[in-house]
């Protein structure tokens, strides 16, 4: 049986569960980070940052996005990490396609999932999905701490 780290089970609660793409790229930012840098994570967490980018209107930040996931998830096997990757492969592709051409032909916004393969895996998201709490609103940026807070209140004096 296949082992998942806990971080990449979050990764598919947030990514199907909740869209919210700013915390997938968090969670797997982390488990790339602990995975030593292995670009099948990067490929998930740049798919993420795609859809991220292009929903808050950054259309080229969203395409090269999604162009750099598909290079870098192309070699891999289709059914890797318990996902069916080929076909995320394929739909990443034709969302980097569409967006290359969309000053000739704008289309809207929308999402993708993720499909689970192993029953196990999916299991695993089903149990931890209570424990995953969504975050309403999401975050739509990097957030500021105190610091900048008080920094800010200063200059608008």
């Amino acid at each position: 049986m296949t082992t998942y780290d806990p971080l990449y089970v979050a990764f598919l609660i947030y990514f199907n569960r909740d869209q919210d793409y700013f915390e997938c790229h968090e969670v797997m930012e982390k488990l790339w980070l602990k995975q030593d840098k292995d670009p099948l994570y990067k490929g998930l967490l740049q798919v993420a940052v795609g859809l991220y980018h292009f929903r808050n209107g950054n259309v080229t930040g969203g395409r090269k996005m999604l162009e750099s996931a598909v290079q870098r998830l192309t070699p891999y096997p289709p059914d890797s990490l318990g996902i069916n990757l080929a076909k995320l492969l394929d739909e990443t592709r034709a969302y980097a396609a569409q967006l290359a051409e969309y000053e000739q032909s704008p289309f809207s916004y929308y999402d993708l999932t993720i499909e689970i393969q192993d029953e196990h895996l999916s299991e695993l998201v089903k149990q931890a999905s209570p424990a995953v709490t969504p975050n309403i609103p999401q975050r739509r940026g990097p957030q500021r701490g105190a610091k900048h807070d008080l920094r800010m209140q200063g200059k608008s004096k």
